[in-house]
């Protein structure tokens, strides 16, 4: 928005934009400020952009497999005081994650003999009438005693489901 404000206020003026935009004009004012000294950013970004170097540090020095409570634990040993929430927000800005233990559960096997069945609507699922498309979909649930699959059956049209089964095992033919 403040683009748009720089490129159009030598016409309109910067508070009659604001009156149609949702920005205050203190807030637009406040932007340039900070644009044109920094010093007046405010303390939390001063304090991320000291921060981030440090968990990237902390990150890389641990071989790239720390998460952020393991990152956070370390960043306190070494005197830095930091929220966990932090260390949270400031990883996810810098694309940062810690490596995940145990196997991950494969839920479908795809056979690579059989012909994968066509895209017949093209991925657009607009219709304007009940019952034109149905389409389907499949999810698993974890229960105590193992997955239990889910099959829905949806009209596109009032995005409602039409039917389902559910099952605690995956088979493609249909039951007997």
């Amino acid at each position: 928005m403040v683009s748009f404000i720089d490129e159009h206020r030598e016409a309109y003026g910067v508070e009659s934009i604001c009156a149609v935009l949702p920005i205050a004009p203190s807030t637009y004012y406040e932007h340039k400020a900070r644009e044109g000294n920094p010093q007046h950013r405010p303390p939390r970004v001063v304090r991320d952009e000291a921060l981030k170097p440090e968990i990237q540090r902390v990150w890389d020095e641990n071989f790239q497999v720390y998460g952020v409570r393991k990152v956070w634990q370390q960043l306190r040993r070494e005197d830095i005081c930091v929220a966990r929430c932090t260390v949270t927000r400031l990883m996810r800005e810098l694309g940062l994650r810690g490596v995940v233990r145990g196997r991950r559960c494969r839920t479908t096997i795809p056979d690579t003999a059989l012909d994968r069945p066509a895209d017949r609507v093209n991925r657009d699922f607009k219709v304007n009438r009940p019952n034109a498309l149905w389409v389907s979909d499949l999810t698993y649930v974890a229960t105590w005693r193992g997955f239990v699959y889910v099959a829905f059956v949806i009209d596109a049209f009032a995005r409602r489901i039409v039917g389902w089964r559910v099952s605690t095992g995956q088979r493609a033919d249909p039951p007997q």
